[in-house]
């Protein structure tokens, strides 16, 4: 046991600025596979509040996951965007057979996670969710452009899949 004085209040915001560091590092991963594809064996697990204002998600998804969900970022995907202007992920997955866009707004994430190279950050979201009601949307199938040829995957296409980090987190004692 140790009498160390209890550390004092600081006045600047380590907290935020070392959160708005972390976020950033996951948004340069997100942008460097938007430009270069998923190097290797890279692959993201996103976690994001669904709850959260600005998230548009198909609407059977939000009620199948009214909280929280978790995406998996690696064979199958396609326009993955990072828009900083308008703060948002934006990326087209396939649930249940079923085309998908996701639109994200950066306070929206509560996790990134790279399995691989065992990297993961947590993040709080931006915005309390009680404070708004999330942007419900319709869910439309995503219909692909008849004059656009569809490329032909490297492995064998697989659904996106939800998972829970629980699994990947390290336990405490």
């Amino acid at each position: 046991m140790t009498d160390e004085p209890e550390a004092p209040e600081s006045l600047l915001p380590y907290d935020r600025w070392t959160e708005d560091a972390m976020r950033e590092v996951a948004l340069r991963a997100l942008e460097y596979v938007v430009d270069n594809g998923l190097p290797g064996e890279h692959h993201f697990y996103l976690t994001f509040r669904t709850g959260h204002p600005g998230v548009r998600m198909p609407a059977h998804l939000r009620a199948r996951y009214p909280e929280e969900m978790t995406i998996v970022l690696q064979h199958q995907y396609r326009d993955l965007k990072v828009d900083r202007l308008a703060r948002t992920v934006s990326v087209g997955l396939v649930f249940g057979g079923v085309p998908a866009s996701l639109v994200l707004p950066f306070g929206a994430l509560t996790a990134f996670w790279d399995p691989h190279v065992r990297v993961g950050m947590r993040f709080r979201s931006e915005i309390d969710q009680d404070l708004a009601e999330p942007e419900a949307e319709p869910f439309k199938a995503a219909v692909p452009d008849e004059n656009e040829a569809e490329p032909e995957p490297e492995t064998p296409a697989e659904p996106a899949q939800v998972v829970s980090l629980d699994a990947f987190r390290r336990k405490r004692d």
